[in-house]
């Protein structure tokens, strides 16, 4: 009975796993698009394309959604707090629409260490 109940849970937290993965990946994808769009590579690089002064490989595991937000849409304020001092300054995306924050926040939120 107890390797029933062990397999069941094996198997339904599979499913939720699989399930929340797949709900997340439009996002992701359109997180890609919106870095892409917004020319984030001219200053920033992702797995060695794009600016490497600016790599953003492991930003997921260094900031929270929440600070990552806050760098899009105020980096002023961002670099002001943490005395960061790279010219040229980041301006500011406060004018991105919602959805495609959440979805480059999203995105970004996926680049952590390996």
């Amino acid at each position: 009975m107890l390797y029933r109940l062990q397999v069941l849970a094996t198997v339904w937290l599979s499913l939720t796993l699989t399930g929340s993965a797949s709900a997340q990946t439009p996002a992701i994808d359109k997180g890609t698009q919106v870095f892409a769009a917004q020319k984030c590579s001219i200053c920033h690089a992702i797995a060695g394309k794009g600016n490497a002064k600016g790599a953003l490989d492991t930003i997921g595991s260094k900031l929270s959604p929440d600070e990552i937000r806050q760098w899009i849409v105020d980096a002023p304020a961002m670099a002001a707090r943490v005395n960061a001092t790279r010219k040229p300054a980041m301006k500011s995306f406060a004018s991105l629409s919602k959805d495609d924050l959440d979805a480059l926040v999203a995105y970004l939120q996926t680049l952590k260490k390996t």
